[in-house]
């Protein structure tokens, strides 16, 4: 058989990175998260949301810069700052809700969102909380999601609270991406092999 050709070569060159290219997002998730595979259901599910708003919630209050911190898109809307506390503070009070024991050392009070100004700290505090978030849908049974519980004053399932945390994480990535942009600030994973799976946003 002859030797491929220059030309078959560089094709071949171009598929082995292209595969590279598109495994590197999935292997990097794994990386983060190896515990989610262990989790079946709506946990397991939850979990994989959560880890995911997780990584770029972080990814995005180490990119932010300082002074940044401070900038708001208009008066009486939280500002940057706020935005990561408000989600700190999210973190450790609705798994509550679904019977999860409160953080051991951990506080929470009303002037939290706009006292906590300073990066390190913000960025410290926002990847506790996350932490203890994961380990709380862990501590939810399965055969107590239909349980009856109030969310935030109404009727709802230990299941609801899940989907609600999950949700709710979401809604303010999607703030604080827009408040990066607002900010020339590309979200860390829209650069590199991460964009050519999840686009530019």
């Amino acid at each position: 058989m002859s030797a491929p050709s220059l030309s078959h070569r560089r094709r071949y060159r171009r598929l082995a990175a292209l595969a590279l290219l598109l495994a590197a997002p999935a292997a990097t998730a794994a990386a983060q998260a190896p515990d989610t595979a262990a989790l079946a259901g709506v946990r397991g599910e939850a979990l994989q949301q959560i880890v995911d708003a997780e990584r770029k919630f972080v990814a995005l209050a180490e990119a932010m810069p300082a002074e940044k911190y401070s900038w708001r898109p208009a008066a009486g809307v939280r500002s940057v700052s706020e935005v990561y506390m408000h989600m700190v503070g999210a973190n450790y009070l609705i798994p509550g809700m679904a019977g999860v024991k409160p953080a051991a050392g951990v506080t929470l009070t009303r002037d939290m969102e706009t006292r906590v100004t300073d990066k390190a700290q913000v960025v410290d505090m926002l990847k506790k909380s996350f932490a203890y978030l994961r380990q709380g849908v862990r501590e939810v049974p399965d055969d107590q999601l239909d349980a009856a519980v109030r969310l935030f004053g109404r009727p709802a399932t230990k299941r609801g609270v899940l989907v609600a945390i999950a949700t709710h994480a979401h809604e303010h990535l999607g703030q604080s991406i827009a408040y990066a942009r607002m900010n020339g600030v590309v979200p860390p994973w829209s650069r590199g092999p991460d964009a050519a799976a999840g686009g530019d946003r």
